[in-house]
């Protein structure tokens, strides 16, 4: 019996590409109002450093839905209106773009199933994650053996609304809520996304604790506004 190889999972900042300011300097998104041809040379550059020829990237039309797409070739253009890519396929790269959301990659390597999704505020809750775990178990992956990570993103202590949308997001997402370091109603995405994962089965899990607001080596939409996107990468692994 051959042992399964790991997939790949990658997170990016904004260190190290050709972007000038307000994106500098590695921005990955090609939507945010940056030079088409600096957003094309960090994208190459990504491929380049991953070994992974650049027409298996497979990017999203990111809209905050929670739409499951289920993907198993290489797209020449961007998966209209989802907000998860789920593939079977070995060797593609699905690509998740965030400036404050959370990237989140997850992969069962025994089965032979990985995605890639999007969770800000309004995806996570209405299920976003939750919807993909139930995909990738339809095409054979059990939760026991899904791992996840889940990359940097607005933190609890920073990310401040109304305590009436706390209080909603936490209904849908139970851990969500929580108080900002002022001491207002906060939302912390992350904490509620790994409670999920958790009541879904799914026990390894791996977090990035870094807060995009506070920490500018990320793009961060709430600190700049006009900015640019780091992305997260799940690769299933070519068997031998």
């Amino acid at each position: 019996m051959t042992e399964s190889r790991r997939s790949r999972k990658i997170l990016t900042n904004r260190r190290g590409g050709f972007s000038l300011p307000p994106y500098d300097s590695f921005n990955l998104g090609d939507h945010v109002g940056d030079d088409p041809s600096a957003v094309e040379r960090n994208r190459q550059r990504l491929a380049d450093s991953l070994g992974i020829d650049r027409a298996r990237f497979v990017y999203m039309e990111q809209l905050h839905t929670n739409t499951v797409t289920v993907v198993n070739e290489p797209q020449t253009e961007p998966v209209p209106a989802t907000d998860a890519i789920v593939t079977t396929t070995p060797g593609l790269a699905l690509v998740v773009l965030v400036a404050d959301c959370v990237p989140v990659l997850l992969s069962d390597d025994h089965a032979g199933v990985a995605a890639a999704v999007h969770a800000g505020r309004t995806g996570a809750r209405n299920g976003i994650v939750r919807k993909s775990v139930e995909k990738m178990i339809e095409l054979g992956a059990t939760p026991e053996n899904i791992h996840a990570l889940l990359g940097a993103a607005a933190s609890g202590h920073n990310y401040e609304v109304p305590e009436s949308m706390a209080d909603d997001v936490d209904k849908h997402l139970p851990g969500a809520k929580t108080r900002t370091k002022q001491g207002t109603a906060g939302v912390d995405v992350r904490a509620g996304l790994l409670r999920q994962l958790y009541d879904l089965g799914v026990r390894h899990v791996n977090v990035e604790p870094s807060c995009t607001i506070d920490n500018e080596q990320y793009f961060s939409y709430r600190r700049e506004g006009k900015t640019g996107r780091q992305a997260g990468i799940v690769i299933l692994p070519e068997q031998d």
